[in-house]
């Protein structure tokens, strides 16, 4: 039997999805660009947080790419 879909909650669940990839990037990229940093006890004082930053967009990129993708599958 087929599942009914809501319209309602697939405009609510995908507004939710691209909120986190935008709140993911933003993030990311504060990082990167010295924004945002971390603690020195996860290595703040030595670089990480822009690798960290690069890992953090780089991922949130390829998850969106395969949640698109997933979803047109």
């Amino acid at each position: 039997m087929a599942k009914k879909t809501n319209p309602l909650g697939s405009l609510i669940s995908f507004i939710a999805w691209l909120t986190g990839v935008i709140v993911s990037l933003s993030v990311g990229f504060g990082l990167i660009y010295g924004t945002l940093g971390l603690p020195n006890w996860l290595g703040g004082n030595i670089g990480i947080p822009e690798a960290a930053g690069w890992i953090v967009v780089l991922t949130t990129l390829l998850g969106a790419i395969l949640a698109i993708v997933n979803r047109f599958r």
